[in-house]
């Protein structure tokens, strides 16, 4: 997509159905939907490891539908500070609170509260106090600057309709030398200004 949307191009509406998609799927992960979920795909064709995930509570996995693996690009250290940019169900977070230990931090940033419920409540089935998760959009994050070491993101930066906002705000939050693990979609030629202003191509 990109980088920035056509004038008329209506966000909030963006904004509403995807959170409308992924409340459906916080509160149906059975249903029938254009993504694949859970934790047999992310461990079979994205290489997740699969004891690992089954080891986390099914209410994080079973909602899982990123299209990468932002750990595959390294794992965190001992002690950072991680945000994951579109938890949803907290799946990632779970997995690099355990990487990070209880001398670390995970903050998931979400805008469904369908989606904070679930992982709010993995976390604690869990036990895992190192990780908490907060509502807000990824173009204007709770965080101070130059708080974190790293960022993840699976799936969700190209459904923002202004990248360069999103990009602006986690250079603002990143500390020096930290990084960005984040698996999303590319396109390798611009689309047309019809198909950019398709909510549901964006969504779909």
């Amino acid at each position: 997509m990109a980088l920035v949307c056509p004038m008329n191009f209506d966000k909030d509406k963006l904004r509403s159905e995807v959170r409308l998609t992924y409340t459906q799927v916080a509160e149906d992960p059975a249903g029938d939907y254009h993504f694949h979920r859970g934790a047999e795909y992310a461990a079979k064709h994205l290489g997740y490891d699969l004891p690992a995930l089954k080891d986390l509570p099914l209410a994080a996995t079973e909602v899982f539908c990123g299209m990468g693996n932002p750990f595959r690009m390294g794992a965190m250290e001992n002690g950072a500070t991680v945000i994951d940019i579109g938890s949803g169900g907290g799946m990632d977070c779970l997995l690099a609170a355990k990487q990070v230990g209880p001398n670390g931090t995970v903050i998931g940033i979400d805008m469904t509260d369908a989606m904070l419920e679930r992982s709010g409540g993995a976390a604690r089935a869990a036990g895992l106090a190192n990780v908490r998760f907060e509502k807000a959009d990824m173009t204007r994050l709770p965080l101070a600057d130059d708080s974190v070491d790293v960022v993840i993101s699976n799936g969700v930066i190209n459904l923002a309709p202004d990248k360069e906002a999103v990009f602006a705000e986690l250079f603002r939050v990143v500390k020096p030398g930290g990084r960005l693990q984040f698996a999303d979609i590319i396109m390798k030629s611009d689309l047309s200004e019809d198909a950019r202003n398709n909510i549901d191509l964006w969504t779909g």
